[in-house]
């Protein structure tokens, strides 16, 4: 059996380290905001090439507080419209909706699943204050066209950086996360760069922004028991920060094997009833995942199945067909839910053999 995705495996190359860093933490007698946080934190800053980084308990919190804190700060107000991809996870709009604000749901790109610059420009209104990009898949979203929008109509523009951790633009090697005004990371255990349990991060080179959330994600407080704003608890703690120290060393390797199995996939996978992922063969990918479309999709699961081949849905449920989004639920969005109703992901990680790929790759074939 192939999984789709062996954890354990993945985990078990770095038991060695994991277990240093588990000691050293232990005997440090910190276990909320100590020294494996404050590494973690400068090393992702220092990765992602910005200024800031704040660790929060995971990415949904990551995006909340990024809009809370603007509107703290002033720069956002109750209301205001945020353009948001109609294809992603539910969580983008959550992060949303959360705090407040009105989610505008944009059809992607029919190519590259992600977020349309043409389809963004149709819908900004005199109430649109924000952009938000989501980098599905691992594939950045067209950030250049989208940073020329944001600056022609003064908006904020916030990356949903959840499954591109490291992934990097062609034109200047700037990586997700230092693409726009802030970014959320989550580190759930499946991501590139995951944890094990929930983490996340927020990004940015504003310096009132990062310090406004690092205030917000710690009851409000910079100090203990005075509290300055209505914040909540949303802090990053020592052992996944400890786990993700190691990781990170690890995070630029492993994108390189993602790339290579994808690059192996997409050369030698031949079946007209399969269309493959688009991609361009530069760094602006990290396959989180890789994602095909067929047409029937209940047999081809059915067919992988008895091939002992795991594969996934990313995602089967459009959002805004969702129960929880029932005010959407009336939205005519045909691209989004074309792409939900045929979308699977086969097997991708770094530590998948070759004669794992090969195998996949020849039975796709034979599908």
């Amino acid at each position: 059996m192939i999984q789709f995705l062996d954890l354990h495996k993945m985990n078990a190359r770095f038991e060695e380290e994991f277990n240093a860093e588990f000691k050293a933490f232990l005997d440090s007698g910190y276990y909320i905001k100590g020294s494996q946080v404050k590494r973690f934190e400068q090393d992702f800053a220092n990765y992602c090439g910005t200024r800031y980084c704040v660790g929060v308990a995971n990415g949904l919190d990551a995006l909340t507080l990024i809009f809370k804190a603007y509107i703290e700060l002033g720069k956002l107000d109750p209301d205001d419209e945020v353009i948001v991809p109609a294809n992603t996870y539910i969580a983008s709009i959550l992060a949303v909706i959360n705090s407040g604000l009105k989610p505008i749901l944009v059809e992607p790109d029919e190519r590259t699943f992600n977020i349309s610059p043409k389809a963004i420009e149709k819908h900004i209104t005199s109430r649109t204050k924000a952009i938000m990009a989501v980098h599905l898949y691992g594939q950045l979203a067209d950030m250049k066209s989208i940073n020329v929008i944001a600056e022609k109509h003064d908006l904020l523009v916030i990356e949903d950086a959840a499954q591109a951790h490291g992934a990097e633009l062609s034109s200047d090697g700037k990586k997700a996360g230092n693409l726009s005004h802030a970014a959320g990371f989550s580190f759930y255990p499946t991501k590139n760069l995951g944890a094990l349990g929930d983490a996340g991060a927020v990004t940015t080179n504003d310096p009132e922004l990062a310090q406004c959330i690092s205030l917000l994600h710690n009851y409000g407080s910079s100090k203990k028991y005075v509290n300055e704003k209505l914040g909540i608890n949303s802090r990053l703690d020592e052992f996944q920060a400890s786990i993700l120290n190691v990781k990170l060393k690890h995070l630029d390797h492993d994108n390189v094997k993602r790339r290579a199995i994808a690059t192996y996939y997409l050369t030698n996978i031949k079946n007209p009833k399969i269309t493959l992922p688009f991609y361009d063969f530069t760094k602006n990918h990290v396959f989180h995942v890789f994602v095909i479309r067929v047409e029937n999709r209940d047999d081809f699961i059915a067919y992988l199945d008895q091939n002992e081949i795991g594969s996934l849905i990313y995602y089967p449920i459009a959002p805004h067909r969702q129960k929880a989004l029932l005010p959407y639920n009336s939205l005519s969005l045909p691209i989004t839910e074309a792409i939900h109703d045929t979308v699977v992901s086969i097997p991708m990680s770094p530590v998948l053999t070759d004669e794992d790929i090969e195998i996949v790759t020849n039975a796709l074939n034979n599908y």
